[in-house]
């Protein structure tokens, strides 16, 4: 029995998480951590999980915590900044840790500070942590304690050019990434953009330029490509709940084939349960993947343009955050990665 704690339990991503871990026989909910619905009961805040989780929230103090005695790993779902002091706390205390704030993605903190106008504090343990994109860096997880999950954008990004710029067949110079998701990606804090009657019926580009999962795709596409790389990056808000769909741009300077396409992405994703590739005859829609862990990526190429256009879409919430922390929690534990995340998306 794996025991687990959720810091920031109430957000979306919490509450997938706990839904998730929830139907699992082999996993103990030990505590739920909320700030803003101490003393609520969890299934007041989710009315879905009634039956299933018979927990209310706690507000735990993230540094001097009795609680970390009592589970295996620590799932934190805070938002960026509040997490480093409890990972600190939390790895002292011989835990397994599941970030799923940006806190421990880039390697380097300097430039976390510059994008994220934070001080960070617990560099030692940065030195430690392992980038959570687990169909690539799956060898490396299971041997350390923190794990950075990837934020929701950069998993559509990355596993749709992780084979190109691996072989090094696209040009690096000028990638682009036109992305949009659902307003469950601005998360539940209440927001001007995100109600209902501005978010419905409407379609808009922010953070133009400074998207701070500009940085983290740059870093791991640079390591990738063992080059440095930059990408034209720009997410939009789109009037659906939940999906993220990521059209990529790429110069196909290897005068690649769609079917040396579909070669290549055998090649690297034919035995990876979680990612899907449409190929360039059905392009992946969001509705396909929705409330599942799948990544579906689609390509074509455009002879005109010179372009390879790519095509990727997760569940930001499943594949991009909790989802995906789950995959990272199974592959700690030596667990079969795709368990409690075989979900077959929801259609219609």
């Amino acid at each position: 029995m794996i025991k687990v704690g959720i810091l920031g339990s109430t957000g979306y991503a919490g509450g997938e998480l706990t839904r998730l871990l929830a139907s699992r026989e082999d996993i103990e909910l030990v505590f739920l951590d909320s700030n803003s619905f101490e003393g609520r009961s969890y299934t007041s805040l989710y009315p879905n999980l009634r039956g299933a989780i018979d927990l209310s929230c706690t507000s735990l103090d993230i540094v001097q915590n009795e609680y970390f005695s009592k589970i295996d790993v620590l799932f934190c779902a805070l938002p960026h900044g509040l997490t480093q002091k409890a990972v600190k706390a939390a790895l002292d205390a011989n835990l397994k840790v599941i970030d799923l704030s940006a806190d421990f993605r880039l390697k380097d903190p300097v430039v976390y500070e510059e994008w994220y106008d934070t001080p960070h504090i617990a560099q030692e343990e940065l030195k430690t942590a392992v980038y959570g994109l687990c169909e690539v860096y799956r060898e490396q997880i299971p041997k350390t304690d923190l794990i950075a999950n990837p934020g929701c954008y950069p998993t559509s990004v990355l596993l749709a050019l992780y084979p190109l710029m691996k072989e090094k067949l696209v040009g690096t110079s000028r990638i682009i990434s036109d992305s949009k998701s659902g307003v469950s990606g601005g998360g539940r804090s209440l927001r001007d953009g995100n109600l209902y009657s501005q978010a419905s019926e409407n379609l808009a580009a922010y953070g133009v330029g400074q998207h701070r999962h500009t940085p983290e795709m740059e870093e791991q596409l640079s390591l990738f490509a063992q080059e440095p790389v930059q990408i034209q990056f720009t997410p939009h808000l789109v009037p659906m709940l939940r999906g993220i769909l990521s059209t990529i741009y790429v110069e196909n300077t290897g005068a690649l084939t769609e079917q040396d396409l579909a070669e290549l992405y055998h090649q690297y994703y034919g035995d990876e349960y979680f990612i899907r590739i449409t190929g360039s005859e059905t392009l992946p829609i969001t509705k396909a993947v929705a409330g599942s862990n799948f990544c579906d990526i689609g390509y074509k190429v455009d002879t005109r343009t010179g372009n390879i256009v790519l095509v990727s879409v997760i569940d930001n919430l499943i594949k991009g955050a909790s989802g995906q922390a789950i995959q990272n929690m199974n592959l700690l534990f030596g667990i079969e990665e795709s368990k409690g995340l075989t979900q077959l998306p929801v259609w219609p």
